[in-house]
């Protein structure tokens, strides 16, 4: 019997989180591309239904095989005023929510004119640099190089799309958060147990955070932050499908990374896949899977392979949001300037998501607020609860701040 995973597709305008309703998109097979499976219309949201389409046998992606894990589709994006858009290769995994979200530019060309995005094969299954090791705590003692006085959860980072002398490849500025997503979605199967994706990502999270830290390209000359060479750094494909159960457990620990005892930085995480290639000392993709199946929490996955003193660590500041967290959850019955900030953020959102319900900001956390908190999880894909917690309330920060800079921009 076939298998099937989910496919949803999100747009909004290029550079922010305002939504493109209307917009026609066509979904085909990469091996016969003339022959159209889907054709969906995104709604007042700028998403598209959910729609299942083939994919291998999950166990493909459960254990090391020649056997690609993944089914490949191509997605044709046509939206009125706005750049038609191919998306080639989008990978679907049997059982797992894909969500393929992408900022269009405004039409500059003819409407015929489809720019293509192309997406490669995944590291697991394709063919790529193994990475040069490093040491994974920089000396910034004497060699007078900038550094942050403290972990700053950036708001972006700027992605070099080839190696670092490559002075071809053009830069991306990514929001930190879909940078991580993006590259787990890369680097490790979504299918696999949910903490060998919580410390597979704690690594890509705190490897990236080093490079933040340390200033490490700038310190070299370059206008970067990171690459997407994995020689040097790690995956990232412009335009990757990214999956829900990664997309979920990143919103939950976004501003955690790895620390040892006495020192400052983020420990520069490197990983190796652990078959085609080894690094002793690393953690392995697959040998975390195997880790996780048998039951070890992240942290214990983390310390098998980093060391007893390796620990998770948090960030207290992050930047490009209007107010922090409160520290706890707030649920029908909470009270106070936190919940008036959040009501008055959802209002604004509502303006650019007519599906959201207008409330009252008045600092009082009531039924109205849970009902329109829950249509926000609903569309944004996070677990519909009615209460905000870090992820949902980062979440709506960070929409708040996309639907309100394209406003002051125009």
């Amino acid at each position: 019997m076939a298998e099937y995973g989910q496919l949803k597709i999100s747009l909004v305008e290029a550079g922010s989180e305002v939504p493109i309703p209307g917009a026609a998109v066509e979904v085909s097979s990469t091996g016969e591309p003339d022959r159209i499976l889907e054709r969906l219309v995104t709604d007042s949201s700028g998403q598209t239904e959910t729609v299942e389409l083939e994919a291998p046998p999950v166990e493909y992606s459960m254990q090391p095989s020649e056997e690609q894990p993944y089914a490949e589709y191509n997605l044709r994006i046509t939206a009125p005023g706005f750049e038609s858009l191919t998306i080639s290769g989008a990978q679907i995994f049997a059982g797992q929510l894909a969500l393929q979200n992408e900022g269009l530019p405004l039409q500059k060309t003819d409407p015929d004119d489809y720019r293509i995005l192309a997406i490669g094969p995944h590291t697991l299954y394709g063919e790529y640099p193994p990475k040069i090791a490093e040491s994974e705590i920089k000396d910034i003692r004497a060699t007078g190089e900038v550094v942050l006085s403290r972990v700053v959860i950036p708001e972006y980072v700027v992605v070099h799309d080839g190696s670092p002398g490559d002075a071809s490849a053009p830069n991306y500025y990514v929001l930190y958060k879909d940078y991580i997503k993006n590259v787990a979605s890369c680097e490790i199967y979504s299918t696999w147990p949910r903490e060998t994706l919580r410390a597979n990502i704690l690594a890509i999270m705190s490897f990236t955070l080093n490079r933040v830290y340390t200033e490490w390209y700038r310190n070299k000359g370059y206008d970067f932050t990171i690459t997407s060479s994995t020689a040097y750094d790690q995956k990232w494909i412009n335009g990757k499908t990214v999956y829900e159960s990664i997309s979920l457990v990143v919103d939950e620990i976004f501003n955690a990374y790895l620390s040892r005892p006495d020192v400052a930085q983020p420990i520069l995480a490197q990983y190796c896949d652990g078959r085609r290639v080894s690094c002793p000392g690393q953690m392995t993709q697959w040998g975390s899977k195997s880790l996780g199946d048998d039951g070890l929490s992240a942290e214990e996955i983390l310390q098998y392979y980093y060391g007893n003193d390796i620990y998770i660590n948090t960030a207290e500041l992050i930047a490009g949001i209007p107010a922090s967290w409160p520290g706890s959850t707030l649920t029908v019955g909470s009270s106070g300037e936190k919940v008036r900030q959040m009501q008055s953020q959802l209002n604004r959102i509502a303006q650019d998501y007519p599906a959201m319900p207008v409330i009252r900001a008045d600092g009082i956390f009531g039924s109205a607020t849970k009902n329109a908190v829950e249509t926000f999880q609903r569309i944004f894909n996070l677990p519909v609860t009615g209460q905000v917690d870090f992820a949902t309330w980062y979440k709506i920060s960070q929409i708040y701040v996309g639907v309100s800079r394209i406003a002051e921009l125009n």
